[in-house]
């Protein structure tokens, strides 16, 4: 084979493999678009796309939003997402959204994403909003009224609690199709880690560990 033929030939394998290793989340820019195929494993990347022939508008569509979405009972608070494993048509787009509804008392307990940075965006009532940078320990807050933005960076911890006598709606959304959720009571006190581990790593009275531990349905 002549020189110039292998060399475009190296090329045209370079190029496939390459665009059989890209992240699904990647192929969904060279492409209209990707939805998810839920039946099919998770990658790094992304779901696998589900085959064009079977996409139908509903896949565009989702209204889970609508209503208050699960209460979070020890926290007041009632928490609906549009995420990819709901909401398939977000795969491979770098968006999400999140609605949370706060009852006068409520709060977003410490928590971060892992995987995006959030928007939150205050529709009715107001919260107190804040974050604490990983960097200088510093805690950024502000009180959020109707129409107010915030923005909190990609896994920061960070929190909102109820300001003032009525009901707080927001709507968050993520530059992620799965930012991710980790809350820090349930991180320490949802799970079998145990007491003494806690107590060691948080200075925190044993009893009071116990007691968080039976709120929270953990063990150990």
């Amino acid at each position: 084979m002549p020189t110039y033929s292998m060399a475009k030939a190296e090329l045209l394998l370079a190029l496939v493999a390459s665009l059989v290793v890209l992240p699904f989340s990647s192929l969904a820019v060279y492409q209209d678009f990707c939805i998810a195929d839920l039946s099919a494993a998770a990658t790094p990347g992304g779901y696998p796309c589900k085959p064009p022939k079977d996409v139908t508008a509903d896949d565009f569509h989702y209204g889970g939003l609508a209503t208050p979405g699960t209460a979070l009972k020890p926290f007041k608070i009632s928490l609906g997402s549009a995420v990819v494993t709901t909401f398939p048509g977000l795969n491979g787009l770098g968006i999400s959204a999140a609605r949370m509804v706060m009852v006068p008392g409520g709060v977003a307990p410490l928590h971060s994403h892992p995987g995006g940075t959030e928007l939150i965006f205050v529709i009715e009532g107001s919260v107190v909003c804040g974050f604490i940078s990983a960097t200088l320990n510093r805690v950024y807050t502000k009180t959020l009224y109707a129409g107010d933005l915030m923005v909190l960076p990609q896994g920061h911890l960070h929190f909102q609690y109820s300001h003032g006598n009525t009901t707080a709606v927001t709507l968050s959304s993520f530059s992620s199709d799965n930012p991710g959720l980790q809350i820090l009571d349930f991180a320490l006190f949802a799970n079998d880690l145990p007491t003494e581990v806690v107590n060691k790593v948080t200075n925190l009275d044993e009893l009071q560990i116990v007691k968080l531990k039976a709120l929270f349905g953990g063990r150990g």
